[in-house]
């Protein structure tokens, strides 16, 4: 089981990467949403993979799954799914100001001789 969280783990990572070094603003949201899947994931295995234990000590309860881990997900999960609202409205208001969705910016080259500024 934890080969197959962890080749998950891996392939999510390696996807949003890919993703987010792309040049056009979707498949750099969706790289990053990668991203925080695969962060999400690694937390709630961090916590180690327990199936039918309480998730609360109780008496009699001598083994529990841990809480916090999954508290930490559902943070990463909120603060995430801000995060990318904020993304697709900056994307979209950067589409609409610039009229093409390019994530790199290559503007006009100034020639440090031209400028003044000589070595």
């Amino acid at each position: 089981m934890e080969l197959l969280i962890a080749s998950a783990i891996g392939i999510m990572t390696a996807a949003g990467f890919y993703l987010v070094l792309r040049l056009r603003t979707f498949p750099v949201i969706v790289g990053t949403a990668l991203l925080t899947y695969a962060v999400n994931v690694f937390l709630f295995a961090s916590g180690g993979l327990r199936t039918g234990a309480p998730p609360i000590l109780r008496d009699g309860v001598e083994a529990y799954a841990d809480p916090l881990p999954q508290a930490l997900v559902l943070t990463a999960i909120v603060i995430s799914f801000g995060m990318t609202a904020v993304v697709v409205v900056i994307s979209l208001g950067a589409y609409l100001g610039a009229g093409e969705d390019r994530v790199n910016d290559d503007g006009p080259r100034i020639d440090p001789v031209r400028a003044g500024r000589a070595r």
